[in-house]
């Protein structure tokens, strides 16, 4: 019933509105004074700038005790998640706001999947005038992974992976600079430099299989090494595309690709590459490509693994790793 106000409120011009500005994110640092100013003309908005997760967890707070019907997050992937965790793990569904996310990180691909406008000004401007116009708002209901083992914080995100986009991801957050590139260029660069690397037979390392021992998803045990696992409650992921094709009803997308020693570089870099293009359709299970939309999977695995770009790790004597789909919350898109 809450929920119910709260978005007529937002139909009807009448809403709270809180926005978190994270300053520091990828995109946003460069253009700071011009994105605080478009939003700030958001008829009523309360700003509060936030850059860390002790600061991400006080402007919630601040805005849940006031009642905000909307709040809008301008940052990236990283502090989207935070702010999920914390919404999750400190506050019953029904006192969430709606939320909206401008996609003002390095490479955004949770806001990608709610907006239209991959550039920073324009979706900023969209969602102003939309929110100062009275435009009649497009709502979105999406479920969240939650990913939880034993004697460990739960997590909560929209995107998670273990091998080698984990490394890939763990690499360029920690390996290089960024020399001023954002978005989807930047991520490409980090997936061809890892390509290169596999094409040269790098397989040890930053290169090396995910740490899995047991999958189990859709009532079925996968054994063995994986290259790379993914699970995923976005539809659309880097450079538009939908890399899994599960028929289930279930929320969450798993993808996964079993580790092949005796297949050529050459044939698994073009598999590889044919897998994140979108190209997936003629892939068949004998050739280790798995997909499947499923609610819960768990996991045996002593590895590294990313949720939203951030990186955590996982020890096999904590137990399986769980990963769960959790709400569906309500995003504004536009």
């Amino acid at each position: 019933m809450k929920e119910e106000i709260r978005i007529r409120k937002i139909q009807t011009g009448n809403a709270k509105i809180g926005l978190i500005f994270n300053p520091l994110s990828g995109r946003i640092r460069k253009h700071k004074d011009v994105i605080k100013g478009i939003l700030g003309r958001i008829p009523g908005v309360i700003i509060r700038e936030a850059k860390s997760g002790h600061e991400f967890r006080e402007s919630v707070k601040a805005f849940i005790d006031i009642e905000i019907d909307l709040l809008v997050i301008a940052a990236g992937d990283g502090t989207v998640q935070a702010i999920l965790s914390d919404l999750f793990k400190e506050y019953i569904h029904r006192d969430w706001p709606v939320l909206a996310i401008i996609p003002g990180g390095t490479t955004n691909m949770t806001a990608l999947d709610l907006v239209k406008y991959d550039d920073l000004v324009d979706s900023a401007k969209k969602l102003s005038a939309c929110l100062s116009e009275n435009t009649l708002p497009i709502l979105l209901k999406k479920h969240v992974l939650c990913i939880e083992q034993s004697g460990v914080d739960k997590v909560y995100g929209m995107f998670f992976a273990v091998g080698v986009i984990a490394r890939a991801v763990i690499f360029s957050r920690s390996g290089i600079k960024r020399v001023g590139i954002t978005g989807e260029i930047y991520s490409g660069l980090i997936m061809a430099y890892y390509v290169v690397g596999l094409l040269f037979g790098r397989c040890d390392g930053a290169w090396a299989p995910a740490k899995t021992k047991v999958v189990r998803v859709g009532g079925k045990n996968f054994e063995g090494h994986n290259s790379t696992l993914f699970v995923s409650a976005l539809d659309r992921l880097l450079f538009n595309t939908r890399p899994y094709w599960g028929e289930e009803k279930e929320s969450l997308h798993v993808t996964f690709v079993k580790q092949d020693r005796q297949k050529s570089i050459g044939k698994y870099i073009s598999s590889i590459w044919t897998l994140v293009s979108g190209k997936n359709t003629s892939f068949k299970k004998y050739d280790g490509y798995h997909s499947h939309n499923s609610s819960m999977l768990e996991m045996e695995i002593d590895d590294d693994y990313i949720v939203d770009g951030e990186s955590y790790h996982a020890a096999s004597n904590n137990g399986p790793l769980r990963i769960s789909a959790v709400g569906p919350i309500t995003f504004l898109t536009w």
